[in-house]
């Protein structure tokens, strides 16, 4: 049987200007190019067909050599059974686990007790060495740490060993709960001395996160919640610098958290963007840039309460692209999550979520697989500039604390909420299963029994709070 070899040279090149001509045959007289531009919540263009980006560095996972953590989140009102549930997760493919507690903005209603005796209970028989243990931010997250610590006293865990994040962000606290126990003032003066504290008791991790999950549920933007962590980082690095700590012993103990959402494309490159973005802020203090710890969560705003089946399809799509875009630790939320707190089942679907895409898909193997796609290249550029501007508006107002104060920050997520519901409103924009393809009957949804944790409403200082929003509750407001 005679073989054909096809080359290069069996087929004619064609370069941007034909195709582009091509597609105007296409489309007609009437109908422009633009028309085939869809355009994010930042303004940015992302057109059909891009050309290969070159020269373009990769920008894999803090260690590309290693999968990513698969964690776990534990917010189950009983420590008793959360520590069940870790002990399950563990057992059965979790590499980390993330203690969400009560009044955390980030619980979304549920939340363990803060307290060290439900820490004890909820570590308890568990082996803290052997995983990545991250703390979300709450109301109590310096007191957390001393709880954490005393633990680990307690169980004689060697600290070369451990793997943690306290994940302390008092900006993200104040957007969430509306509440700073102190004023702002008082807060930049005692920060510098809990700081010193911590490198005093020489454990390793990561301190002070900058999250932007609290923004992103609340509308923002990716350009917002981007430049928002970034004016976070900025204060944080300001407290290490108030604190006598040179900076570049203190920023590996900063890391960052955003979620991520079933838009693929754009949360790669939202998570790349970062990395350039912080690498660019080392830079101007004078530091090297280095590996940073980027901690993604699956979104919220993006679950629906209708036909909660389909949050499968929208968390596996985001944690793909989590996976892909370099996130070093990934939480994915159950899909009954808007139904109450999830059972055991929806717990699993979320943990075998990543465990399919690491093990069978192999996603880790490679470093950064958009590096040089035009599209990914030029949206992770495109990101970088609406971040910095986001950044430099945030800092003009004196930063993300005060800016969140003077309900700056408020006003700008609320007008990109706004946009956004527009576009599900008018149909540009669907939601499966809440706008369309919905079911005549839905089907009954299990939850475990557990009573919502209230919201703390004491403090010294206060601003209008940034609640969680999802899409399709605001989609049943009025327009």
């Amino acid at each position: 049987m005679d073989r054909t070899v096809l080359t290069k040279s069996d087929f004619p090149g064609v370069d941007r200007k034909q195709w582009l001509e091509l597609v105007a045959r296409s489309l007609g007289k009437d109908v422009d190019y633009n028309a085939l531009v869809h355009r994010t919540g930042d303004g940015i263009g992302i057109e059909p067909l891009r050309e290969r980006a070159a020269g373009r560095n990769p920008l894999p996972r803090r260690d590309p050599n290693t999968p990513w953590l698969l964690v776990q989140r534990l917010d189950d009102p009983d420590p008793v059974r959360a520590n069940t549930q870790a002990k399950d997760d563990l057992a059965q493919g979790a590499t980390g686990l993330s203690l969400v507690f009560a009044g955390a903005p980030n619980a979304f209603g549920y939340g363990l007790p803060a307290s060290a005796e439900g820490l004890q209970t909820v570590l308890a028989d568990i082996p803290l060495h052997d995983l990545h243990l991250r703390i979300d931010v709450h109301p109590q997250s310096r007191a957390s740490v001393d709880w954490l610590v005393d633990i680990l006293r307690e169980k004689r865990v060697d600290p070369e060993r451990l793997s943690l994040s306290f994940g302390i962000d008092p900006a993200s606290l104040f957007a969430g709960t509306g509440r700073m126990r102190m004023s702002i003032e008082a807060l930049e003066a005692s920060m510098p001395q809990s700081l010193a504290g911590f490198f005093a008791m020489a454990l390793p991790g990561i301190l002070l996160e900058a999250d932007g999950r609290v923004f992103h549920n609340a509308g923002a933007t990716e350009a917002q919640e981007l430049g928002i962590m970034l004016a976070s980082a900025v204060a944080h690095l300001r407290m290490f610098e108030e604190a006598r700590q040179p900076l570049i012993y203190a920023a590996p103990h900063i890391g960052f958290s955003l979620s991520i959402d079933q838009d693929e494309f754009l949360s790669m490159a939202k998570i790349r963007a970062l990395r350039k973005l912080w690498a660019r802020m080392l830079e101007a203090c004078g530091i090297d840039p280095m590996p940073v710890a980027i901690h993604a969560e699956t979104s919220y705003r993006m679950m629906t309460a209708r036909d909660p089946e389909t949050n499968i399809l929208r968390t596996t799509i985001a944690a793909f692209a989590a996976a892909t875009g370099g996130a070093d630790s990934l939480s994915v939320l159950p899909h009954t999550i808007t139904h109450g707190l999830p059972d055991a089942f929806a717990r699993r679907l979320a943990r075998n979520t990543q465990l399919i895409l690491e093990k069978e898909c192999r996603l880790d193997f490679v470093a950064d697989p958009a590096a040089g796609s035009g599209s990914v290249e030029a949206l992770t550029e495109s990101l970088c500039e609406k971040a910095w501007e986001e950044f430099r508006h945030i800092e003009a107002e004196g930063g993300v604390l005060r800016s969140l104060a003077a309900g700056h920050l408020q006003k700008r997520i609320a007008a990109a909420r706004s946009e956004r519901l527009a576009g599900f409103r008018d149909g540009e924009n669907k939601v499966v299963g809440t706008t369309v393809y919905t079911m005549d009957r839905e089907r009954p949804v299990t939850t475990l029994s557990a009573e919502r944790q209230p919201m703390p409403h004491d403090g010294a200082v206060a601003c209008d709070p940034l609640p969680a929003s999802r899409i399709d509750e605001g989609l049943g407001e009025s327009a």
